[in-house]
């Protein structure tokens, strides 16, 4: 059901004290195509699902680090419900590693919400690599373009604060990769 002031996509427009607020999204689709893909090819899905007072993000893609990029873009979209607000004036790099793929998600999204915490910086994009031979550990390396936030062009919909090992997954689904968690807000 649609309310008068629904924001559609990006979330429920809501009054308190008078004032409107935009609720967190209900979904989010984020398609990017990546470079050197066939043109028109989603590279990644962006959603959010409901799970209590917290925010499940996950990602869809057709590879492991095409889910990881979909997971990062609906934890994004936490910060910037519009991610199309987001320019990309500077790059950024993050490494993590971590025993599996399951904890290696949970890693990525950890070092996302600390690159926003401490330069208070937004991606708007991400190139995500992945190596993660059997039996070893998996590590990531991800580089984006983007910028610092700014409140005044970044509607904000809540604050992340952790990824957590609730509603872990990272694992073939349809014939494509599904990344998800949720995030502690």
């Amino acid at each position: 059901m649609r309310l008068p002031g629904d924001t559609g996509i990006w979330g429920e427009r809501v009054r308190r004290h008078g004032k409107s607020e935009v609720t967190r999204p209900r979904l989010l689709w984020c398609m990017r195509t990546m470079p050197g893909a066939v043109e028109g090819a989603v590279a990644a899905v962006a959603e959010h699902f409901e799970h209590g007072a917290d925010v499940g993000v996950r990602g869809r893609g057709a590879t492991p680090a095409e889910a990881f990029a979909g997971a990062a873009a609906a934890l994004g979209a936490l910060w910037a419900a519009d991610p199309s607000s987001i320019r990309p004036r500077r790059q950024e790099s993050v490494v993590c590693q971590a025993e599996d793929l399951d904890h290696l998600l949970v890693a990525f999204l950890d070092e996302l919400i600390f690159l926003f915490a401490t330069k208070r910086v937004l991606l708007a994009s991400l190139e995500v690599e992945i190596d993660a031979p059997p039996g070893g550990p998996a590590r990531l390396v991800a580089r984006g373009a983007g910028e610092n936030y700014d409140p005044t062009r970044h509607e904000s919909t809540v604050e992340p604060k952790a990824a957590t090992l609730t509603a872990l997954a990272v694992a073939r689904e349809d014939g494509g990769w599904v990344a998800q968690c949720v995030v502690d807000v």
